[in-house]
């Protein structure tokens, strides 16, 4: 793909426009792409952050055409904000993931959770919207968050299908897993959930169109199973603090990610944990098996 700017929608098959938010960071890649399906009325998924030129730019793409739903993967304040006032302005209802309230324990590392998030209709595994050649199907993928969804549009370009992974799956990292919301048992889970699949491209929230999604997915549970390895050999040696684990395993990258591969860490020794793996007393953590 061609370099991408803000707020200029591009067409990626007859169906499906995105259009790029002027949220760029070390979490959010180049910014929280927001989807448009259909052509002569539309669905708009993940509509972004509250930023007023940033909602005018999604106005504009929609050209005047009637808009079905607001469809939200799930409620971090990259991707929900923006759709009150789209909403507002549009007429449509907001529709998919649950609401979410939670008070954090720790500092979190990515965009914090959108607590104003109010939908119209909560979507559950199987649920749909469509309009005019279109229909976007909700797939529960929990793990980076506990309301996450993805969603399935069988009409797209080639007859295969194709999937709007939101932040489950995206296309220039792995998916931050964030204790205590952030389960990755659940995590895990919903990666497996999507190998028997068979929809030809994933659109996510963040980077580029996937093109093999199958060999993705099985790359990163084949990552995720490395990490817990990792983990492992670091406690055999010697019992750690989180702290202590990412200094010696996460070498060599930004130290502004530093507080996400502590969470990430976190999220795998409560799954170790939960299977009687690995123990903590005190901060020190070590492994029992």
């Amino acid at each position: 793909m061609s370099e991408q700017l803000p707020g200029v929608p591009e067409q990626l098959e007859p169906l499906v426009a995105r259009l790029l938010a002027p949220n760029p960071s070390p979490f959010t890649h180049t910014g929280t792409q927001v989807h448009l399906v259909g052509t002569t009325d539309l669905a708009v998924i993940d509509p972004g952050p509250d930023d007023p030129a940033h909602i005018d730019a999604i106005v504009r793409a929609i050209d005047g055409r009637p808009v079905r739903a607001i469809v939200i993967t799930h409620t971090h304040r990259d991707h929900s904000p923006g759709s009150r006032p789209l909403a507002a302005a549009t007429g449509a209802p907001i529709v998919g993931c649950a609401p979410l309230a939670l008070d954090d324990a720790g500092i979190r590392a990515d965009a914090s959770f959108d607590r104003d998030y109010a939908p119209d209709r909560v979507l559950a595994e199987g649920d749909s919207v469509s309009g005019a050649g279109w229909t976007l199907t909700a797939l529960a993928t929990p793990g980076h968050t506990s309301n996450h969804i993805a969603f399935v549009l069988p009409q797209a370009q080639d007859g295969a299908g194709a999937l709007f992974s939101g932040d489950h799956v995206m296309g220039w990292s792995t998916s931050i897993v964030s204790p205590p919301d952030g389960n990755m048992t659940a995590y895990m889970a919903s990666l497996e959930k999507l190998l028997p699949r068979t929809e030809r491209r994933y659109y996510p929230a963040h980077g580029d169109p996937i093109e093999t999604p199958q060999r993705l997915v099985r790359g990163m549970l084949g990552h995720r199973k490395q990490r817990e390895g990792q983990i492992l050999r670091t406690l055999r040696a010697a019992p750690a603090t989180i702290g202590e684990m990412v200094s010696r395993m996460y070498v060599g990258i930004d130290p502004r990610l530093f507080p996400a591969a502590e969470r990430s860490v976190l999220a795998h020794l409560i799954d170790l944990r939960d299977r009687a793996r690995v123990a903590e007393q005190g901060g020190l953590w070590s492994v029992t098996a």
